[in-house]
């Protein structure tokens, strides 16, 4: 089955249903408050779309291709991102809550997530090579085994990441989050 495709539209104020968006690619599209909660999202794929304000939580997003889109103030909690198409991964995030997110193993190489809330969010695995996370809240975020070298973690905050068991070559902290390095240490820094 090919997929229906639509070109430079918008959609704003939309709840779509579990198969509107199914076999379908969105290019240079707008999506505005809209509720994705109930989609499934087969064979679905979105290339140089900006999302706003939507709802994703708790979606089943497998098998959608992300190339070039930019999600801003989008609700993502618990959503697992695993089972994305690598091919065509390509996003950022801004003042997105990705709460107990699940990006185990992926590609995200130069990915940002800025000003986002990433509290309890699995990176395991994850490339996370020249990767920006700016004044994110990474409190209880998992890191085990990921590559972030050249990662800019400096303005984020409440992380507990082993450099023992997380490539962190040439990645940028401030010098008042190193308690966030060395936690499994149990030392009292003043």
């Amino acid at each position: 089955m090919t997929p229906d495709f639509i070109y430079d539209k918008s959609f704003e104020n939309i709840v779509f249903e579990h198969n509107s968006i199914s076999f379908k690619e969105y290019e240079n599209c707008k999506f505005i408050n809209c509720d994705f909660t109930a989609c499934s999202f087969l064979s679905t794929i979105f290339i140089d779309c900006d999302f706003n304000n939507c709802n994703f939580k708790n979606a089943a997003i497998n098998y959608v291709g992300l190339r070039n889109c930019h999600f801003q103030d989008c609700n993502f909690t618990h959503v697992n991102f695993t089972m994305m198409d690598q091919t065509i991964f390509e996003v950022s995030f801004t003042n997105c809550n990705l709460e107990f997110t699940l990006f185990y193993g992926l590609n995200l190489k130069k990915h940002s997530f800025i000003n986002c809330s990433l509290i309890s969010a699995d990176f395991m695995e994850a490339d996370l090579t020249m990767a920006l996370f700016d004044n994110c809240n990474l409190y209880r975020a998992n890191f085990t085994k990921a590559k972030a070298e050249k990662a800019d973690f400096y303005t984020s905050y409440n992380f507990d990441i082993d450099p023992d068991s997380t490539k962190l070559k040439k990645a940028i902290f401030a010098k008042d989050a190193l308690e966030g390095l060395l936690k499994k240490h149990q030392l009292h820094l003043k």
